[in-house]
């Protein structure tokens, strides 16, 4: 089944009306470009130059849906008119088919008509000129110029500036999605790394808080649950006074996104004295070490989730937490008891050994956590450039 013909644009059908009216007014007044007795005039009737002034009415119908179509059509009816008395309207119909068949047509189109018109405007004044060896043969060249290759340069013109306006407008838009698409990265980047610290900073304390608070809801020595309602105190003043910090994090809009008081190793100490009076039997052995701050503050949220995670999961036993500074890297090991199986003392998200893989990933490192002939061990080696790159 063939496909129907696109409607013509409106302004195209504009164009046909007006073209239309005008061409019959102009063989209605008797102005013609050539009169009867030129002997280029072989079709004589007074209604002739009707007949090409409708078919380029027609074809300028199709001077955006079948461009190439509307012009070879058109240069059929143009030749036709020019055996008759002629019209000019049918002679600028003419011009805007050319130029429309530039604009609108294919890229090829566009590429070869200037050069065909171009050529033939070349040839049109040189042949007549070199046979009739009179110089005014070289009009027809002039005239060929004026009605076919002036319109096509022009639309040439015109489409390349209409296609560079595109290709900005293009960019523009890319630009734009690449932008929305950065900002919503960095949310979400953002969004993780406030969920991980929070998840660090606060877990430890809230485990703590809930193993010791069951423990003393299920003894029933009051001096037993006196101490373990002290380290449920003192745990909660902690996680409160490091939620404090990170909202002030959060709420600081001086561009400085460095935590002001950021955790270090030198805190490892503390970190570890808590953790016994929570219950834990561990052990450091780290040296002094010089590290840049993310690599720092990287390493402590390790050492952490490490802690409150054999706080939640292990058994008794020495947790041992070692740090060695070599080749450029930072080691971090952390081992504890553990036997598969038991449930955990306290519940967990299940986020915590997805932070410590992330933030090693962050500085250019790795982490790896699992049983180790039978303790859970906890490794990670973060390079010491990584805070170049964090």
């Amino acid at each position: 089944m063939a496909r129907a013909l696109p409607r013509p644009h409106r302004d195209d059908l504009r164009i046909a009306v007006g073209g239309l009216a005008g061409g019959v007014l102009f063989w209605a007044l008797g102005t013609h470009p050539r009169p009867d007795t030129d002997p280029v005039v072989l079709w004589h009737p007074a209604w002739a130059p009707l007949v090409p002034l409708a078919v380029t009415v027609v074809c300028e119908l199709l001077r955006r849906v079948r461009p190439r179509t509307g012009l070879l059509v058109g240069t059929a009816a143009l030749t036709l008119d020019t055996v008759t008395e002629g019209s000019l309207v049918t002679v600028v119909l003419y011009t805007d088919l050319v130029y429309a068949a530039v604009l609108y047509g294919t890229a090829a189109s566009a590429r070869r008509i200037p050069w065909i018109t171009g050529l033939c405007t070349v040839l049109g004044g040189v042949v007549p000129a070199t046979l009739w060896r009179d110089p005014q043969g070289l009009l027809i060249g002039v005239a060929i110029g004026v009605v076919a290759f002036a319109p096509a340069t022009t639309g040439w013109v015109v489409r390349d500036h209409r296609d560079a306006a595109e290709a900005a407008r293009l960019r523009a838009e890319q630009t734009a999605l690449l932008a929305e698409m950065d900002r919503a990265q960095a949310v979400t980047a953002e969004r993780v790394r406030v969920a991980r610290e929070l998840h660090d900073m606060v877990a430890n304390h809230l485990s703590a808080i809930a193993i010791h608070s069951t423990a003393a809801l299920s003894i029933g020595d009051p001096e037993t649950a006196r101490d373990a309602l002290a380290v449920v105190r003192e745990n909660s003043v902690a996680g409160l006074a490091e939620m404090r910090r990170l909202i002030g994090i959060l709420r600081d809009d001086s561009g400085d996104r460095a935590p002001a008081a950021s955790p270090t190793l030198d805190g490892l100490a503390a970190l570890v004295s808590a953790a016994r009076a929570n219950g834990l039997d561990v052990r450091l052995d780290a040296g002094r070490t010089e590290v840049p701050t993310p690599v720092e503050l990287a390493a402590y949220r390790i050492v952490q989730e490490s802690l409150t995670n054999a706080l939640k999961h292990g058994t008794q036993g020495r947790v041992h937490v070692a740090l060695r500074q070599r080749d450029g890297m930072l080691d971090i090991r952390v081992t504890s008891p553990c036997r598969p199986g038991d449930p955990p003392r306290a519940p967990g998200s299940g986020s915590g050994l997805t932070g410590m893989r992330e933030r090693a990933a962050l500085l250019g490192g790795r982490c790896e956590a699992g049983p180790e002939s039978g303790r859970w061990a906890v490794r990670a080696t973060l390079p010491l450039t990584g805070g170049d790159s964090a």
